[in-house]
């Protein structure tokens, strides 16, 4: 897979009667809030807190901040909108409170997002709009490696998908019923990141949020 970079996004602001006094640090803590509420735009019923795709919320100088964000899978096309809505956010608590000056969205790979960074009230959200969060690793099993992925060339194989070969401790279960008698339909559904599945016990057909 192609590796795809967008450079980050910043954007500056007129100059504002700050409501601090010039030179004062920002509320991170609140600035973090804000970025964190925002709806995923794929999957609106969770935010990017409880995707945990928001790093870090930084202001490097005083009146700019910096928001470190990390895609779920490389290339993923809702990145854009992530970060148009973080800035949208962001500004928004600016024109009501001054001092913000420049906001800045980075995208961060290292280390890699992983589905055990979505929060348990992200993962009951899911379930509650009928989607079979994705599953935890059992005990034992590794953290995905951070850093680049090292490749080498040689005669075409067929390889296991990390998250196939893991071992996980649960069953993928139906959204609807609760039933672990599924069985998967196709690797893909609506969106990149979903399986459709289909209960044998209910007979509803669900998507699952794959682990990564």
């Amino acid at each position: 897979m192609v590796t795809a970079h967008r450079a980050d996004r910043e954007t500056i602001g007129p100059d504002q009667a700050p409501a601090q006094a010039p030179g004062r640090p920002l509320d991170l803590a609140v600035l973090a809030a804000l970025a964190g509420s925002v709806p995923d735009p794929e999957l609106p019923m969770v935010t990017l807190a409880e995707l945990g795709v928001v790093r870090r919320v930084s202001e490097p100088e005083p009146g700019r901040v910096e928001v470190e964000l990390t895609p779920t899978y490389t290339g993923c096309p809702a990145v854009e909108s992530m970060a148009e809505d973080i800035e949208r956010a962001l500004w928004a608590y600016g024109q009501e409170h001054g001092g913000l000056r420049a906001v800045t969205v980075r995208t961060v790979l290292t280390p890699p997002w992983s589905t055990d960074d979505i929060t348990d009230s992200g993962r009951r959200k899911l379930a509650e709009h009928g989607i079979a969060p994705p599953r935890r690793a059992g005990p034992g099993e590794p953290a995905p490696a951070a850093g680049p992925v090292p490749i080498g060339l040689g005669p075409t194989r067929r390889r296991t998908p990390r998250a196939a070969s893991r071992a996980y401790a649960e069953p993928v279960r139906c959204p609807h019923c609760g039933s672990a008698d599924t069985v998967e339909l196709s690797r893909f559904s609506a969106t990149a990141c979903k399986a459709l599945r289909r209960c044998t016990s209910c007979q509803e057909p669900f998507d699952h949020f794959k682990e990564l």
